[in-house]
């Protein structure tokens, strides 16, 4: 079955008119040619500095900063951006997101808000900041953790850590929040790999929280309007290759 076709009459000149087409089912489900649709841009930072697994307490694993390969790449995804109509950058309130926002949003002339409602999963976040989680927990509950992530990809596999509802919750009130502040604009948010799984898993229906690896300084585009959230890039990072800083 076609979509209508514009069909012609005649005024009182005998020239004939058109009549506007009508957008199909698809097309309004998917924004098509909707030109007041605006575009979110999610990026995940570039590369931090690893914390030591052996050594390193619970709080290390938090706010680590950028390794001098994650600075390159948020100097590369800047200038893969600088073309984008940005007028607003986001990031979270830890620092690999904020200096990779930073970065971005210095191509535009902007400053970067920090929200802190976008920060990353915390494994075991509910423990003493300054505690080992293997020496509360024992290593079997956490080898066994670890495996139970593995099979189902979801973040209530890790005990004494804010739980996968809840961490998609506030994820999806912040993003939210952000989207519906900038109508018809693009808007980056600078974050993380966990947050932009689960946010895109809340758009795409998906159960898992992790249901795909992000690039560091990968981009991933949702376009907005009418309440509707399109899916429309993920993982852009063939730039990254191109430059010589790709990395997971």
């Amino acid at each position: 079955m076609t979509d209508p076709q514009p069909t012609t009459g005649h005024g009182d000149d005998d020239r004939p008119t058109a009549q506007p087409t009508l957008s199909s089912p698809i097309d309004r489900a998917f924004l098509t040619n909707d030109t007041r649709a605006g575009q979110l841009i999610l990026v995940r930072h570039g590369q931090q500095v690893w914390p030591d697994p052996i050594t390193s307490t619970n709080g290390e694993w938090v706010d680590p900063p950028l390794s001098d390969l994650g600075l390159r790449q948020a100097t590369t995804v800047a200038e893969y951006l600088a073309s984008e109509p940005i007028t607003a950058v986001y990031s979270s309130n830890l620092r690999r997101a904020f200096v990779t926002g930073r970065a971005i949003a210095d191509r535009h002339g902007l400053e970067v808000e920090v929200v802190e409602q976008l920060a990353e999963f915390h494994f075991y976040g509910l423990l003493p900041h300054d505690s080992r989680a293997r020496d509360l927990l024992g290593e079997k509950i956490i080898d066994g953790a670890r495996e139970r992530f593995a099979q189902t990809r979801r973040w209530d596999s890790f005990p004494e850590s804010e739980s996968s509802a809840d961490f998609r919750r506030r994820v999806g009130y912040a993003v939210e929040a952000a989207v519906t502040s900038h109508p018809s604009e693009t808007i980056v948010i600078a974050c993380h790999g966990g947050v932009i799984n689960a946010y895109l898993a809340e758009v795409l229906g998906i159960h898992e929280d992790m249901f795909f690896r992000a690039s560091h300084a990968s981009v991933h585009r949702v376009r907005f309007n009418h309440g509707r959230r399109v899916l429309e890039s993920v993982n852009e990072d063939a730039f990254l290759r191109q430059a010589g800083v790709l990395s997971r």
